[in-house]
């Protein structure tokens, strides 16, 4: 399928997802979400694919809203939930790991998007800023939830109150970013990297995402229970076996995704 604002791209079993709007560093039209949310609800959701990389082309990830074509008025709400929400929604319900692979610039809306992925993969080159209040606004599109999760509640405030950038070493620094690559070379090492995830045991992956996802709002026992479920359903897996098959046999195991 042909997309006017991203390249979508497949090799093997990994997605790449890139948003193409470089004549404004890759920011957000309405076009733009529906194009992401209509990828991540139907190709990123195919079982063959494994895993997903979300970038942006050219020097930025992307600098948040497109702010000639977002209304900004009383009705932004119902906006953000017709055009940002079904995103965010897709990424963290996906059963496969998403990888934000961070080439420049991610400001606003665009980190909003990168923190609601499960990892974050940052050129050396990366910038990092909130910059919702410089223009009046709040935190939207899911980074009110996520970035305090990763970095905290007062490192998060003083990034929506200062407004200011962060440097990729800050951002590694804080927790913000899990692993930065080289700034020569980053979209054919982040997409290396994705493909490597693409060969791992995707339900084990799948399953550990969604313990992550409860483990803060879970007390011990119920983390426990939860715990106990899915590794029940884990080990019930052909990749349970060919995983412990392999440990034994000492050879590298050759995952299916099942």
């Amino acid at each position: 399928m042909a997309y006017r604002d991203l390249r979508v791209t497949r090799e093997g079993h990994a997605l790449r997802i890139a948003i193409d709007r470089q004549h404004v560093l890759n920011a957000l039209s309405p076009y733009t979400l529906a194009e992401l949310a209509s990828v991540l609800s139907a190709q990123a959701t195919d079982d063959d694919v494994r895993a997903v990389l979300i970038t942006g082309e050219g020097r930025g990830f992307s600098a948040g809203a497109d702010l000639a074509e977002t209304p900004v008025d009383g009705d932004i709400g119902a906006f953000l939930e017709r055009g940002y929400h079904p995103v965010v929604r897709a990424i963290v319900d996906l059963e496969k790991p998403v990888v934000a692979g961070v080439n420049g610039v991610a400001a606003g809306a665009g980190l909003s998007l990168a923190v609601a992925c499960d990892l974050r993969v940052a050129s050396e080159a990366a910038v990092f800023a909130l910059g919702f209040t410089g223009i009046g606004l709040v935190m939207d599109a899911g980074s009110s939830f996520h970035l305090p999760r990763l970095i905290g509640v007062g490192r998060t405030m003083d990034l929506a109150l200062g407004n200011r950038r962060l440097a990729a070493e800050e951002a590694r620094a804080i927790g913000l970013v899990e692993r930065l690559l080289p700034a020569d070379g980053f979209p054919e090492a982040v997409w290396d990297l994705v493909k490597g995830l693409a060969e791992g045991p995707t339900l084990s992956y799948a399953l550990v995402k969604r313990q992550l996802q409860a483990t803060l709002d879970n007390d011990l026992e119920a983390q426990l229970a939860l715990e106990a479920g899915a590794q029940s359903r884990a080990a019930s897996s052909r990749d349970a076996r060919e995983g412990v098959t392999a440990f034994r046999e000492k050879r590298p195991p050759r995952f299916e995704g099942v």
